[in-house]
């Protein structure tokens, strides 16, 4: 009897020297996690920015695109500056940065200009990338082995006359083909906007000869049609417009998003709506829809990221002004593209003067994760 009391009045002892125990443990647990939430930006400040990465030569950074490997990827768009002796190359960054592999683009005619507009994955990993350069195309880049093969060319197409429709620009007066940006749709065409022809192409699936998807004289512009995206579980088209042709009513070298609907079973574009208008000399150029519905909008002319709501309202500007972006380690100049990394959004600097200490990516906090890109499955061509 008395050794069994004896060990039950030990028990009380040892319980609190377990609970003990289990209490350092969960503190231990919680500081683990919250370091890591730190690490990984949880804790910063929504709309906060810092630089992500810098970027060398070529210079000149402008498309940006997440890979299904998690890697950042990043072209350089030279077009006369930077080193445009060069040809352009596309960096890989991992989540953290750094450098881990950068691919040279092939067939480039050096003695023109020439530039990586816009980067767009498939399914399968492969990168596909706009070559604004004297022969336009897009071009498909395996990641792994580095190859690369020609997916489709974008040729001139002349001026629409009165009443004309179909393939035709609707400008005033003819330009080259300028692909500037591109996006998988719901059915694994490629869309590509058209900076000069005021136009967007798009390519079927599988690749092949691009046609004329979609043109309208309020398109044309010294920079027309940018960035894209598909919205509304891909029954609409998303549509940035760096300067549009003015309207009476338009603010002068007004920029804007437009949203165009898809109709029918062969996605037929609708009318161009009107979603935001910008500034003068904003300068909208490639942006990245959150899943809220947020856009996240560079602005390249006026050096700045805007957040526009759902419905259309313009909700903030970063950074506010132009003494606060004198005042950053890097200014922004000239930011051109936007992609998701998990709850941050990646922005390039592309520099429109040519600055290399200006050539860098920027990481701003979204606080929510990007609204899911169309990645169809591509079949690989022989």
């Amino acid at each position: 009897m008395g050794s069994r009391g004896g060990k039950r009045s030990r028990g009380p002892a040892r319980l609190l020297g377990a609970f003990g125990i289990l209490v350092l443990l969960i503190a231990l647990l919680v500081g683990t996690v919250a370091a890591a939430r730190l690490q990984h930006g949880s804790a910063r400040q929504r709309l906060d920015l810092r630089i992500f990465t810098r970027v060398g030569d070529p210079g000149q950074p402008e498309p940006i695109a997440i890979g299904p490997d998690r890697r950042v990827y990043v072209g350089t768009n030279q077009l006369g500056k930077g080193d445009a002796a060069a040809p352009s190359r596309v960096f890989a960054y991992s989540r953290a940065g750094k450098l881990v592999r950068q691919y040279v683009v092939k067939g480039q005619q050096l003695d023109e200009d020439h530039g990586i507009q816009g980067l767009a994955f498939d399914g399968r990993g492969r990168l596909f990338a706009l070559d604004r350069s004297a022969d336009p195309r897009v071009i498909v880049l395996d990641p792994k082995t580095g190859r690369q093969r020609t997916y489709a060319r974008f040729r001139d197409v002349p001026p629409c006359d009165a009443g004309q429709s179909g393939d035709c620009s609707a400008t005033l007066g003819d330009a080259s083909a300028e692909p500037d940006y591109a996006a998988f749709g719901p059915g694994g065409a490629l869309y590509v906007t058209d900076i000069e022809q005021a136009l967007i192409w798009r390519v079927p699936r599988g690749g092949g000869p691009a046609s004329v998807w979609l043109t309208d004289p309020r398109l044309e512009s010294i920079f027309g049609p940018n960035g894209i995206q598909f919205v509304d579980g891909g029954r609409s088209l998303l549509l940035a417009v760096t300067a549009t042709f003015p309207a009476p009513s338009d603010p002068p070298a007004s920029g804007a998003l437009f949203k165009v609907p898809l109709r029918g079973a062969r996605r037929q574009p609708g009318q161009l709506e009107l979603f935001w208008r910008s500034r003068p000399v904003d300068g909208p150029d490639g942006f990245a829809v959150g899943r809220s519905g947020a856009v996240y909008l560079a602005l390249a002319g006026a050096n700045q990221i805007v957040v526009i709501s759902p419905g259309g309202e313009e909700l903030a500007r970063v950074p506010p002004n132009l003494d606060e972006n004198a005042s950053m380690e890097v200014p922004l100049d000239g930011p051109a593209s936007a992609a998701f990394l998990g709850r941050r959004v990646l922005v390039t600097n592309q520099s429109t003067a040519g600055n290399p200490s200006s050539w860098a990516v920027f990481d701003l906090y979204a606080g929510e994760r990007g609204l899911p890109l169309f990645r169809p499955r591509i079949r690989p061509r022989t």
